[in-house]
């Protein structure tokens, strides 16, 4: 069933009425200009402007960036199966996208295995969501696109991204989309070069205020901190990814433990047979 989005209402700013209240003099408004004059809000885009910005500018032509977008994406799921309610463990994840097989305590209980099984199922539907949607999953996100791009006629891409959000979730949209058609809209508007998950996943807590005046600061702020930790996780990544090709060095020619050290850093976890495969060589 198709999912109408609400259609934003795009007023002009209101003359200022000194009877209101202050709050209500700042409330955003959806022309996406100087109606927008909370400084809570203007120090939201700012944050989340400079920490995208930050981020974009240090994976430009990186080496790591395949690496890094693989990791971002599951520490993306991981917050986003939080606020979800479901906790998962990223490298649980990457063993299922892997096709390993889990290996479970035998002294867990039918619940808790199950809970485990739930969480594992969220987490892959979600990083699908993001990577490699089916037919049914991309006809969603482009309605969800649809919403950010109706919002984006007036407003500048930080603010029409939450707009389109709020006003999707509002509507009934459900979040894998809207979280989906979130990367497509940076890449879009050229606030990030590669598809990156920021999608303010922690704004969608359910004690957060949800008044669109509100719940705008909170979702630029959780973007913010997204690139922020993305970009320590960028640092660390290249310092371990460094240091163990600095501790392979001087092997013959012929040997492979340098490119051995680069896709393990690509994907974390690897089976023997995969990392054979890859690095044309048998598994023994």
């Amino acid at each position: 069933m198709r999912i109408a989005c609400i259609r934003l209402q795009m007023n002009g700013m209101a003359e200022p009425q000194p009877q209101l209240p202050a709050q209500e003099n700042e409330r955003p408004h959806a022309d996406g200009g100087s109606g927008f004059g909370s400084a809570a809000l203007l120090a939201a885009v700012a944050e989340a402007a400079s920490a995208m910005a930050r981020l974009d500018q240090a994976l430009a032509g990186h080496p790591l960036q395949p690496a890094f977008l693989h990791r971002l994406r599951l520490e993306a799921v991981r917050r986003q199966a939080a606020v979800d309610g479901q906790l998962i463990d990223p490298w649980h994840l990457a063993a299922l996208l892997e096709g390993l097989r889990l290996r479970m305590d035998p002294y867990l209980s039918i619940i808790e295995r199950g809970a485990i099984f739930e969480a594992g199922r969220h987490a892959f539907s979600l990083h699908q969501w993001m990577s490699l949607p089916d037919f049914d999953q991309e006809g969603e996100i482009q309605q969800a696109e649809a919403c950010l791009a109706e919002a984006s006629r007036e407003a500048p891409p930080l603010l029409a991204a939450g707009q389109g959000v709020h006003a999707w979730i509002e509507s009934g949209g459900t979040r894998p989309p809207v979280r989906a058609a979130l990367i497509r809209h940076w890449m879009r508007h050229r606030l990030l070069r590669c598809p990156l998950p920021l999608t303010g996943a922690t704004a969608l807590r359910a004690e957060t205020e949800w008044s669109l005046a509100g719940w705008m600061p909170v979702f630029l702020r959780a973007l913010a901190a997204e690139a922020a930790e993305g970009l320590e996780q960028l640092a660390a990544l290249e310092r371990v990814w460094l240091a163990a090709r600095a501790a392979v060095a001087g092997r013959r020619r012929h040997s492979h433990a340098i490119p051995a050290v680069d896709l393990l850093a690509a994907a974390p976890v690897l089976s023997a047979t995969t990392l054979a495969a890859r690095l044309g060589i048998s598994v023994k």
